[in-house]
């Protein structure tokens, strides 16, 4: 018995429908969403992301504005420029594409941005927010995984989530996600003892560690929910997950794969941030 597989690029078109509804309807109340990306060198993916990103915005009626700051820019004029994009009232949501060039700190820009307009909701206020329970701007990738399992019909609740890898983008923010979803969390990561035993325990395993198919059937429990989160680019310029797709794909109930799992849904999420941000601050009911 095969898997189910659960098609990012389906569950993300179909919000993109529903956002295109919301957009318009705020149109008609004089409220248009805004967001600025910020982009600073010529890192080729980030350039790749931020068009992608310019295109969503068209698609749904979304203003969008692109800064395009050369390399050398410096740290005080990327800053300044954040300043003066959270006074803007016509911008709801900054975004500011990593990596960033080596001679500026990463950290000071992240907390730059007013925690209103955070759609990558990478703040520490932000995080702060998700922790406890708070309403904030989740981070995009985590908050699509969430919509990717509850749109397959999958009930969270209850369920013993295990997710591997714990970094501040992907890892610990899924994890307490799940947690709000009332999910039974264990987090592993490379100096868990025994992962595969405890993996094989998850009614929902959620793998974020970019190694490609570093996870294979031996982690998985028949039935179990498989989102991967990972992207790896291999030598035969193919893309491929961290989980082992075709080797898991009989012993799963559902499976994402890669590509077209939970690549589309990030882009989408930044959207629907977005849109939540401008309805706060026109005092719209989210």
């Amino acid at each position: 018995m095969s898997a189910h597989i659960i098609e990012g690029k389906k569950i993300s078109d179909q919000m993109r429908t529903e956002m295109v509804e919301e957009v318009a309807s705020l149109t008609s109340r004089g409220v248009v969403p805004g967001l600025a990306v910020i982009l600073v060198g010529e890192d080729p993916a980030s350039k790749v992301y931020v068009g992608s990103k310019e295109k969503a915005c068209q698609q749904l009626g979304i203003y969008s504005e692109v800064h395009r700051l050369a390399e050398q820019t410096s740290e005080g004029e990327l800053l300044a420029l954040i300043q003066k994009l959270n006074e803007q009232s016509t911008i709801n949501g900054i975004l500011v594409q990593l990596p960033l060039p080596k001679h500026i700190n990463e950290k000071a820009v992240i907390d730059a941005i007013r925690v209103d307009k955070d759609v990558d909701g990478f703040h520490p206020e932000s995080v702060g927010n998700l922790t406890i329970g708070d309403d904030s701007l989740l981070p995009c990738t985590p908050a699509g995984v969430i919509e990717l399992i509850k749109r397959s019909g999958v009930e969270i609740s209850g369920k013993h989530a295990v997710v591997i890898g714990r970094s501040n983008i992907v890892g610990k923010p899924v994890a307490m996600l799940l947690l709000r979803e009332n999910a039974t969390v264990t987090i592993c990561h490379s100096r868990t003892a025994n992962m595969e035993a405890i993996a094989k325990q998850a009614d929902i395993l959620v793998v974020a560690i970019g190694k490609a198919k570093a996870i294979d059937s031996r982690f998985v429990k028949p039935g179990a929910v498989v989102i991967d989160v990972g992207i790896n680019r291999m030598a035969d310029g193919k893309l491929a997950g961290d989980v082992d797709y075709e080797d898991c794909l009989d012993t799963a109930g559902y499976i994402t794969p890669v590509p077209g799992g939970v690549g589309p849904m990030t882009i989408t999420m930044l959207m629907k941030n977005t849109i939540t941000a401008a309805k706060r601050a026109n005092g719209i009911e989210v």
